[in-house]
């Protein structure tokens, strides 16, 4: 362009305007395919998509609710009260995930206070309610046998039975799990004599739905079981979350750290059912086909 002035200004500003509309674009898709994932994954239910998309746009979970945990005054950590009051104030809305990661996934047990092979639990409140943390010292021996299980028939607060149809509902949670349990009396001693897990204890069991019990706590059981067949030490702390004096728990915070570290999470797992809505105050449910609960 020999003998001809170039408008420098001109073509850096066309320049920047060309990378502000690519920039659009590629916003605009990366919205659209974000809002095609979650409209896929909530089976195409439209509210349940709007919900979901607020709680990821507002920060709705117990991340920003406890996004520092404290640890509690005890030898060995754990839930603070006053994280268990901020995890009580959660509220679920339907098209959430059924759980939340508390302290970004980390516990707030000291790793190094396992010092030796037992259960502390925790007595019952005024209630009844197993409204304080349990917490399990735990190593390889104490996986336990699964066909050593028994039928429950310890009836915590809120419960009722499942329906006629024979859809399950509620289930008798345990806070530390029978198949991490074997060994361990109800006074939280081991035994070696007792072959068994933790089974019919009324300081280790509370009304909890048959979806966050089955689907989502058995998870977490899964890397404290595996975690211990590694011949790894592990405590492992449940805290049922009740809000005032509500007989039923709004839902759990799971934590477990192993001494090496290598295992490490904390969360909190709401007690929600799909398709029912529960009265927290007494247990009872009703049929709600809106409530949709992710995975």
């Amino acid at each position: 362009m020999i003998g001809q002035e170039v408008n420098w200004e001109g073509l850096l500003m066309a320049k920047k305007g060309r990378s502000k509309k690519q920039g659009g674009v590629y916003s605009a898709i990366a919205v659209v395919v974000a809002v095609a994932a979650v409209w896929f994954k909530s089976g195409g239910d439209v509210s349940t998509t709007l919900n979901s998309l607020t709680s990821e746009l507002t920060g709705n979970s117990a991340n920003t609710a406890v996004t520092t945990a404290k640890v509690a005054k005890s030898g060995y950590g754990g839930l603070s009260k006053s994280d268990y009051q901020k995890l009580a104030n959660l509220e679920f809305k339907s098209g959430e995930k059924a759980y939340v990661t508390v302290n970004h996934n980390h516990s707030t047990l000291i790793k190094n206070a396992w010092k030796s092979n037992r259960v502390i639990y925790a007595d019952l409140d005024d209630l009844n309610r197993t409204s304080s943390s349990n917490t399990a010292f735990l190593e390889k021996r104490n996986v336990a046998n699964d066909s050593l299980r028994v039928r429950q028939f310890v009836e915590p607060t809120a419960w009722h039975y499942n329906r006629r149809n024979g859809e399950q509902i509620y289930n008798r949670g345990h806070l530390i799990a029978y198949s991490v349990s074997a060994g361990i009396d109800q006074n939280g001693h081991y035994n070696p004599s007792n072959k068994s897990g933790d089974q019919n204890n009324p300081k280790n069991l509370f009304t909890q739905s048959a979806f966050s019990n089955q689907k989502i706590q058995t998870i977490f059981e899964s890397k404290v079981r595996s975690a211990l067949r590694q011949n790894k030490k592990v405590i492992y702390q449940a805290t049922p979350i009740f809000k005032g004096d509500e007989l039923m728990a709004r839902g759990i915070n799971l934590q477990a750290i192993s001494t090496d570290g290598s295992l490490d999470f904390n969360v909190y797992l709401y007690n929600v059912q799909p398709g029912y809505q529960f009265n927290y105050a007494n247990g009872r449910a009703k049929v709600d086909r809106g409530m949709k609960v992710l995975e």
